[in-house]
């Protein structure tokens, strides 16, 4: 059987796994918290999302589009609630300025842009804080202020989420996984939120 050749990606991409899925019969690349991806390829962008966002993000005339998987730092994860604060909304705009500004240097132009956003799930009902829902709020404002329309969104609920997201074309397959993921989804987003704020602590030291 002859081997299917996958076509490379955009550069700067080159991190994000990409693999063959012959199910879909696609390539298939996968975006973790943290990341983003371009493509104007005939590919699929995976995700999985609990109390994180996920935007997808294209312009439907040149059939070019992305998506980022972002998650805003909960107040227990820091002493200094005021200066998390602060990151938490540099580093949702910069997520967002990541995927928009990516696609507008590729050709996009931003009055086509459209969106989907997905995830936000409130992952425990004890929580004083639901990060969840911050970032569903986080993302519709900051679509809103940028003029890009939502064409469709599911967020919310107690339901991890995973997502198939089409660049070309602005289709998503979306799948709600069962409420019992939950406390593995939860265990990644910790370990994920953890070293985001160690990295901005290790940021702050100055050397001299």
């Amino acid at each position: 059987m002859q081997a299917i050749a996958i076509p490379p990606p955009r550069m700067g991409f080159e991190e994000i796994p990409r693999n063959w899925d012959k199910k879909h019969n696609k390539v298939i690349a996968r975006v973790d918290p943290g990341a983003f991806y371009i493509s104007s390829h005939d590919e699929y962008i995976f995700t999985r999302l609990g109390s994180c966002v996920a935007a997808c993000i294209w312009d439907p005339l040149l059939g070019i589009g992305g998506l980022n998987h972002f998650l805003l730092p909960e107040k227990e994860l820091h002493e200094d609630w005021h200066q998390l604060t602060s990151y938490s909304c540099r580093y949702g705009n910069l997520a967002m300025e990541q995927l928009i500004n990516g696609i507008l240097t590729s050709g996009g132009q931003r009055q086509r842009l459209k969106a989907k956003v997905f995830g936000g799930a409130r992952m425990t009902k004890s929580s004083v804080l639901n990060v969840g829902q911050s970032n569903i709020e986080f993302v519709k404002e900051y679509l809103k202020l940028e003029g890009i329309a939502i064409e469709s969104d599911d967020l919310g609920g107690p339901w991890p989420r995973k997502v198939l997201f089409h660049p070309n074309s602005g289709k998503v397959l979306l799948k709600r996984m069962s409420p019992a993921r939950i406390n593995q989804m939860m265990t990644e987003e910790k370990v994920y939120l953890n070293n985001l704020v160690k990295k901005q602590e290790d940021n702050q030291v100055e050397l001299f």
